[in-house]
């Protein structure tokens, strides 16, 4: 693997440091972030803090919900510690069309999708669809991404494009993780948390002024939870949690002052053990049986050990320069490193085994201008630059059909993506009349993608990354690489508000994600090989690389607060049509009369999004309140060329649209009164996914048919506001659901149908693999000689209590 040209990156990292804070500490800033106050009645108490009157930042500007003309559901700190919220993965719970869970094998990687558009593959190379943002600042990769909530002030979930108000643009929507501010006064908070399945968690606030002008704090979180199965091979438990996270930050000015900065670091240690997969068929030749618990496994691959490590500093600055205009700076370096056996077959012999490690390391800077005088016309102009660097080395371990003189045959892929990203974009909205407004934006963004693919075969051990290194028998890939992508994004929305109680808009934007180079692709797959012409870098280059896809995005909708206050709604409808569609996917494949593990990138084709989306809140009288949403989606692939042998075919009545299920809901009926001299909220919510594929192409033991979640939360303020007890209850119907797997059982590569054997493939068996159960009619696998058929549950029943406590 080559070395990175990364020798300035923290050079890089000072100096844009250094410009932002001088920009800030030269000139004075309108606080962007909302202080919640935290005695104020909970959302669900005042039917979702007041529905379309809540206060968010999604145009980065303070505004009513109500007055957006864009879709964004957002989540108080508060109402996410009533509803016993762990991570962000829970808000997936409350929010239309939107999928947030942990991706496959791992404990802390992202899988995110928005209206259909996302990312499931985390290796380097490829961009998000949806972006997440801590605190302003963009994570350029899913590893260390499932944020756990602790001092959050609240989340906000943006549904479409984003890009002309966000520092990176992302295609299929944003969310934004937001912490509190410091409060002008000495603060102590602490929470902790007991339950099913040992779990065991505090978190701990403290902040203090130094003087009028400096605070400072931070939080020290400890998260932990025993596993909800065991692996029988390795004796460990499995979906456990072993957690330490912090934050610590100084502020400057802010609350009337004109200048406001904040320096803040975080930190997360996350030690849990690997999630191992449970197989959903017996092993072919050992023979082993299904387990009954489905959180338990039999993978028995040990390296490297699980380890994820993040952290990051960021800088933010505003400066109220008078007449309107406000300055603001964002300024941020993060690093992550991630390290992961995955155990593909789940078993405890080596039949498709993948050590990986992830290293990612990014430096951002945003610069902005604001103007807001009061007047009829407001607006921002800004700036972005982005480098980053993921680097991402994984082995792929398979059986061999000569264990004696080949123990073990090894792909091995080191794939260094470096990305480097400029934008300029700018957004105004201008009062047309009293009651109508327009609102339009643009972004020009330039991408750069520099690519180091390295792709071997070893036997007699691997790579050495993972261990023991063995002898190189193939070299598949050997290229480097860059690429260069630029687009204009325009966005444009008209408000009609007859009052200023009720909202009807449309809004048009286009989104836009660069492409790249597939870290798993196969050079020598490249299409003049078996020619007598020489493959040129360029004919590599172009079987390796995938181009930038595109989405138009279209929606109309209202947002209005009816019965004098007592029930707010806003409903959506949308249209999206997709373009160039990126389809990451891997497969098995030969090379050179090796069989190996292939990345198998494509622009699919076209697709085409459009639905509903409802989000209400009523408050009924008598301290009873009910709050909802309800999301529809029609997601189809309209083309979808794949190659079939030599011959591009379109397959697209055969393929369906990942992590997107059709129908989406929730309810919840909260209670909130006082009794005695305290409070007491009490809540139900009831959560509902419609049938949801894990791949592009259907798998009758991945796919999750359609499922419904109930959750219970009793929380009881004690007199003074002081203290909390708090019982809550995930899952209380307990139901087992799939949230993803690995499918590597032969298929046809047309329909995705699951092969069976026959006697001519069963004879082709019998001389690569040892004897075991393969019979006519049966399944037979694409990698191995056990098959891989392996899935993921979301967490079955829990029950906690947590007991706060604030001076």
């Amino acid at each position: 693997m080559r070395s990175s040209n990364k020798s300035g990156f923290c050079l890089r990292a000072c100096l844009l440091a250094g410009a932002g804070l001088a920009a800030v500490t030269a000139m004075p800033a309108a606080a962007q972030d909302v202080v919640v106050d935290e005695d104020a009645p909970s959302a669900d108490a005042a039917g979702e803090g007041e529905g379309n009157f809540i206060t968010v930042t999604a145009r980065r500007r303070e505004e009513r919900l109500i007055d957006v003309p864009i879709s964004v559901s957002s989540f108080s700190g508060q109402q996410l510690e009533e509803r016993g919220a762990v991570d962000i993965t829970d808000i997936g719970n409350y929010t239309p069309n939107v999928t947030l869970e942990p991706s496959r094998a791992t404990n802390s990687t992202l899988s995110a999708f928005i209206r259909g558009i996302g990312q499931q593959d985390p290796v380097s190379g490829f961009e998000q669809g949806v972006g997440i943002y801590l605190d302003d600042v963009y994570l350029n990769r899913p590893q260390a991404a499932v944020l756990e909530i602790y001092d959050v002030e609240r989340i906000e979930v943006l549904r479409g494009p984003q890009g002309t108000l966000y520092g990176r643009n992302t295609i299929g929507g944003a969310v934004k993780y937001v912490t509190r501010r410091l409060p002008q006064e000495p603060a102590l908070k602490a929470k902790a948390s007991y339950g099913t399945y040992n779990l065991a968690e505090g978190v701990v606030t403290a902040s203090t002024p130094i003087n009028d002008i400096v605070r400072v704090g931070g939080s020290v979180a400890r998260l932990s939870r025993g596993g909800f199965g065991d692996n029988l091979t390795l004796g460990t438990e499995n979906y456990n949690k072993d957690i330490w996270a912090g934050r610590a930050s100084v502020e400057m000015g802010g609350y009337g002052e004109p200048v406001f900065l904040r320096i803040q670091g975080d930190y997360t240690k996350d030690k849990s053990n690997p999630r191992g997969g449970h197989r959903e068929i017996p092993s072919f030749i050992g023979g082993a049986p299904v387990l009954d618990n489905v959180y338990d496994t039999r993978g028995g691959l040990v390296d490297p050990a699980q380890d994820v490590e993040s952290y990051g500093l960021s800088m933010q600055g505003e400066i109220d320069m008078g007449a309107g205009l406000t300055f603001r700076s964002i300024s941020a370096w993060r690093k992550d490193d991630s390290s992961t056996p995955i155990d593909f077959d789940a078993l405890a012999t080596v039949d498709f085994d993948v050590p990986g490690i992830y290293r990612n390391e990014q430096l951002s800077q945003e610069l902005q201008i604001l103007y807001d005088n009061g007047g009829p016309l407001t607006g921002l102009i800004g700036a972005y630059y982005l480098d980053a660097q993921a680097d991402t080395l994984f082995e792929s371990r398979l059986y061999t059909s000569l264990p004696t003189l080949l123990p073990q045959l090894t792909g091995y892929t080191a794939a260094l993506v470096d990305t480097e990203t400029y934008a300029v974009f700018a957004d105004a909205t201008i009062d047309l009349a009293d009651r109508i407004s327009l609102s339009v934006g643009g972004r020009y963004t330039w991408d750069r993608r520099d690519a180091d693919i390295t792709k071997q075969n070893f036997i007699f051990g691997g790579s050495g990354a993972f261990g023991t290194r063995g002898v190189v028998i193939g070299t598949d890939t050997d290229f480097v690489g860059s690429a260069d992508f630029e687009k204009f994004t325009p966005r444009a929305s008209i408000s009609f508000m007859p009052t200023p109680d009720h909202n009807l808009y449309a809004s048009y934007s286009k989104g836009f994600k660069g492409g790249g180079f597939d870290p798993r692709g196969v050079g020598a797959n490249a299409p003049d090989l078996n020619s007598d012409s020489i493959v040129s870098d360029d004919e590599v280059a172009a079987f390796l690389s995938f181009e930038p896809e595109e989405v138009d995005s279209y929606e109309v909708g209202y947002k209005g607060s009816l019965a004098d206050g007592r029930v707010n709604v806003a409903i959506a409808a949308f249209y999206a049509d997709y373009k160039n569609v990126q389809i990451p996917g891997s497969q098995a494949c030969v090379v050179s009369g090796v069989p190996t593990f292939c990345g198998t990138v494509t622009n699919a084709g076209k697709a085409s999004f459009k639905g509903v989306e409802f989000e209400g809140s009523a408050r009924l009288g008598g301290g009873f309140n009910l709050s909802g949403m309800l999301g529809y989606i029609d997601a189809q692939y309209d083309e979808y060329i794949t190659n079939i042998g030599a011959t591009p075919t379109d397959v697209a009545q055969f393929r369906k649209v990942q992590n997107t299920p059709e129908w989406t809901g929730s309810a919840t009926l909260a209670y909130n009164a006082p009794v005695g001299d305290g409070d007491l909220y009490a809540g139900a919510t009831v959560s509902y996914r419609g049938k949801t594929f894990q791949f592009e192409v259907p798998n009758p033991f991945l796919d999750q048919n359609g499922y419904a979640l109930l959750n219970g939360d009793i929380v009881y303020t004690l007199p003074g506001g002081r203290i909390t007890v708090g019982v809550h209850g995930k899952n209380l119907l307990d139901k087992r659901y799939r949230t993803s797997g690995y499918p590597y059982l032969a298929a046809d590569p047309t329909t995705g149908t699951l092969l069976t054997v026959t006697p001519a493939t069963q004879t082709a068996l019998a001389g690569t693999c040892p004897a075991g159960n393969y019979p006519v009619g049966g399944y037979y696998p694409a990698l191995g000689c056990e098959g891989t058929m392996t899935t993921f549950y979301g967490n079955p029943r829990e029950v906690f209590l947590t007991v706060g406590f604030k001076l």
